[in-house]
């Protein structure tokens, strides 16, 4: 794994560990459509001085790993939450498990979407980066409802 997909990864943990965030993320995702790693990812552009994305870059890098998202991120998810609805006796064990392997699909998800993120520039400000990242989160949630939006862009920035 490269330097900048364990810094993403490290990123996402940090985010992901806000009490607010993901509940923020899972409305966006579950009634909305959207990817928790595209949205942490374009935050993670921002704050990591890498800049803003165009809609044509996001769109680049959501086609980029939709295949996967679809394919096998889903799929383990399904599972995970088939598992925990059933809450059968001894299932816990199982839960864990599919919960780590879905967690290690969104890693290999996320590697994706790093090889396609420029490099970081030290120069900007902390200031800057942080505008970086609401433009680039606004930009990927922007078609859901404001409330939504609000929520997201508060509990992740």
């Amino acid at each position: 794994m490269s330097d900048a997909a364990a810094e993403l990864w490290r990123f996402s943990l940090a985010i992901y560990a806000k009490p607010d965030v993901p509940p923020a993320c899972l409305v966006l995702q579950d009634q909305f459509g959207r990817d928790v790693n595209v949205m942490i990812y374009s935050c993670w552009l921002g704050m990591s001085g890498r800049g803003r994305l165009t809609s044509a870059a996001l769109a680049a890098a959501d086609r980029a790993v939709a295949p996967w998202r679809h394919e096998v991120v889903e799929v383990f998810r399904a599972a995970r939450r088939a598992v925990k609805a059933a809450a059968l006796p001894g299932s816990d064990e199982l839960y864990a498990k599919a919960k780590a392997v879905e967690l290690d699909a969104e890693r290999f998800l996320q590697s994706r979407l790093v090889a396609m993120a420029p490099a970081a520039d030290g120069s900007i400000s902390k200031e800057e980066r942080l505008a970086a990242a609401l433009a680039n989160l606004t930009l990927y949630i922007d078609a859901a409802p404001a409330d939504a939006v609000r929520a997201a862009l508060t509990a992740m920035v």
